[in-house]
């Protein structure tokens, strides 16, 4: 039997212009989404107006829907999404930014509506939506719209952020926003945080859950709600206009004394360049060393000693978190802080206290990121291998596939213990 003809796109062009436009037509005339397809695209080819119409149009119908989008039914509308977005990120926004600005304002207030609307567990649909947000920065720089509008449109899109689309909006328009929106915006968080949420008659109290604390009621929920936009609100404000002091004030005394929010701050002191405040905060909110290192508090820590020159002290933190959870990270800049020759030597006892570490599954993971430690690896498993059934088996199959060459033996006991 003579073979089919290959469908590429040397194939098509060979059919000629006219026969292409008579089966894309009588596709789109049994597929929406072809023929939505189509007149976007020749919409866009024609002006940016057009296109800008026809997006706006798609953008009232998606509003409208009622349909819930199952995990394997999310494709259709990830497509229609991704293909709206492209016309307003590209051509429209190219001839006509102010259009530009309007619809990638309209389609960012989709998501709430979609994503109440579809099984995103993956994030997928999601993630459209957190695009437009980074697409948004060079279209308003584009646009130059006026900057306490702009600020309105932020403080209402930031308190109506039920799925998180929003989070990152005040940082990504910054530079829009300038040093007048981002004022405008403070204020407004300002006074929304003097305006607590009314506590009706309590024959009115809705309740909207249960815990271990006893019931919650709508009241309580909008007003712990408020609160928090009000804190994150603030932080975001101040972290775009370069306060750091603003960022640290939405944080109680007693909260900054947590050793993960005194990282988040230390961090922010010391690209502002205050080493000497952000080792104070994090001196405050020492963790208990007796457990699991706070590896955030940890690495900030690390840094605020070196930027202030003291190297020694640097070097001995890394050392001590090293021999606690065997991190590789924290092991190389050791070795690369010491002189010629050292490192040799300090790589050695570093190995020596990987082979004896508490936990079989963490001293593989370490063994198995250091390139010099293949033998010793081996070793432990042949001296620990009583061991080897309390070992994630994740890391034994990744331990048996890199000892299979040179340690037959080793590899036998992984591959039989997992």
């Amino acid at each position: 039997m003579p073979r089919s003809s290959a469908l590429d796109a040397k194939a098509l062009l060979a059919l000629g212009p006219e026969r292409l436009t008579e089966l894309l037509l009588e596709l789109a005339a049994s597929d929406p989404a072809i023929k939505r397809q189509l007149k976007l695209a020749v919409a866009t080819s024609s002006s940016p107006q057009e296109a800008a119409a026809q997006v706006r149009q798609r953008l009232v119908t998606i509003a409208r829907s009622k349909r819930f989008y199952e995990r394997d039914q999310r494709q259709p509308i990830r497509k229609d999404l991704t293909a709206q977005l492209d016309a307003i990120t590209g051509p429209i926004a190219q001839g006509d930014p102010a259009a530009a600005l309007e619809l990638i304002w309209q389609f960012l207030e989709l998501g709430d509506n979609v994503l109440g609307r579809c099984h995103d567990s993956s994030g997928l649909i999601g993630d459209i939506f957190r695009e437009a947000i980074r697409q948004l920065s060079p279209i308003a720089a584009a646009a130059k719209p006026e900057p306490l509008a702009l600020a309105e449109q932020v403080f209402e899109a930031f308190c109506h952020n039920g799925y998180g689309v929003f989070d990152d909006l005040i940082q990504q328009l910054s530079e829009p926003l300038g040093p007048v929106g981002l004022a405008a915006l403070k204020q407004q968080f300002q006074q929304l945080g003097e305006q607590p949420v009314p506590v009706p008659p309590r024959q009115e109290w809705q309740q909207v859950s249960y815990g271990s604390g006893g019931p919650t009621y709508a009241h309580e929920r909008a007003e712990s709600s408020r609160q928090w936009t009000v804190k994150l609100g603030l932080q975001a404000v101040a972290e775009a206009s370069g306060d750091v002091d603003g960022f640290i004030a939405q944080y109680t005394a007693e909260q900054q004394r947590f050793p993960r929010i005194a990282a988040e701050i230390a961090g922010r002191l010391l690209a502002a360049g205050r080493a000497e405040d952000a080792l104070a905060f994090l001196t405050r909110a020492t963790p208990d060393r007796s457990r699991w290192p706070e590896m955030t508090w940890e690495h900030s820590h690390i840094a605020a000693l070196q930027a202030l020159g003291r190297t020694e002290e640097a070097q001995t933190a890394r050392w001590n978190c090293f021999e606690r959870c065997l991190d590789g990270t924290l092991l190389r800049t050791y070795l690369d802080q010491l002189p010629a020759f050292e490192d040799v030597e300090a790589e050695q006892r570093a190995i020596a206290i990987a082979l004896a570490y508490p936990s079989l599954t963490q001293s593989l993971c370490f063994l198995l990121s250091w390139p010099s430690a293949l033998a010793q690896t081996a070793e432990l498993v042949l001296s620990r291998r009583s061991e080897l059934e309390g070992a994630q088996y994740g890391v034994m199959g990744a331990a048996a596939e890199k000892l299979s060459k040179d340690h037959p033996l080793a590899q036998g006991l992984l591959k039989v213990s997992s």
